[in-house]
């Protein structure tokens, strides 16, 4: 299924669709798809009443194994299309700009997966706040996976990607920047010494690939992003999915 147009309809067409995703996210990931021990939560923040935030948690988890379904990076590193390396001077400015607040239960969070809401690049507050949430946890060894389906704006310029790049001092590899053919951005950020991150470009039509969401710096899992986008798709009223697909005028 390709990548829709998400501008053509309301923010709240988007968060009802968003909050649907996160939950065939969470089934999928929770029906067989992780490593033993390892389990996802769809979880909401302060004053909400819908998730909008998908969490990896691990209790007692065993050693990855061949077959345990996580991939080894040293052996099949993900397959997107370019790749973020901090730099040495990095930990010091997250450290510098973070701050967070861990549970002491064993139940211990892994990772983060980020849907990006209009809500989140709608003022340099909120963008701010975002990157600030994606720097924190990765300074306290959580990866996060974030999905923008939203092209930049007045105050994300360069991208959340972007942003969170240059708030955790990653550069890129390639010499090529990103271009506006492709303005919507898949990444995924690892959690170590020297934060990296693996970034996939899109443009609306595109197919969704699957990312990889990282359990430990060694150790990732494919996410089918594709397949949970259809099935929250399915939900969508006939109504928006007439809008979304060109079939009927924006109100």
């Amino acid at each position: 299924m390709p990548v829709h147009d998400w501008r053509r309809v309301s923010a709240g067409t988007f968060h009802d669709f968003h909050s649907a995703w996160i939950i065939h996210l969470k089934e999928t990931l929770n029906e067989g798809f992780l490593p033993e021990g390892y389990y996802a939560l769809a979880e909401q923040h302060a004053g909400d009443i819908v998730p909008d935030v998908l969490t990896l948690q691990t209790h007692d988890a065993p050693e990855f194994v061949e077959n345990s379904g996580a991939v080894a990076v040293a052996v099949r590193p993900p397959q997107v299309s370019r790749r973020v390396v901090a730099s040495e001077l990095s930990q010091y400015r997250l450290q510098r700009r973070t701050l967070a607040i861990r549970h002491s239960s064993g139940h211990r969070l892994v990772a983060l997966v980020e849907i990006v809401s209009p809500a989140n690049k709608d003022r340099p507050r909120s963008v701010r706040s975002f990157v600030d949430k994606v720097g924190s946890a990765l300074a306290n060894d959580c990866h996060v996976l974030v999905v923008d389906l939203f092209p930049s704006g007045a105050y994300d310029e360069d991208r959340l990607h972007g942003a969170i790049a240059f708030a955790i001092g990653c550069e890129e590899e390639s010499d090529k920047p990103l271009t506006d053919d492709k303005p919507l951005t898949l990444s995924s950020y690892v959690a170590k010494e020297l934060v990296e991150g693996y970034v996939e470009p899109l443009s609306v039509g595109d197919s969704l690939p699957d990312m990889p969401l990282f359990l430990t710096p060694d150790f990732y899992v494919n996410l089918p992003l594709e397949p949970t986008y259809a099935a929250a798709y399915r939900g969508v009223p006939s109504v928006w999915r007439e809008v979304l697909e060109g079939r009927r005028d924006v109100p």
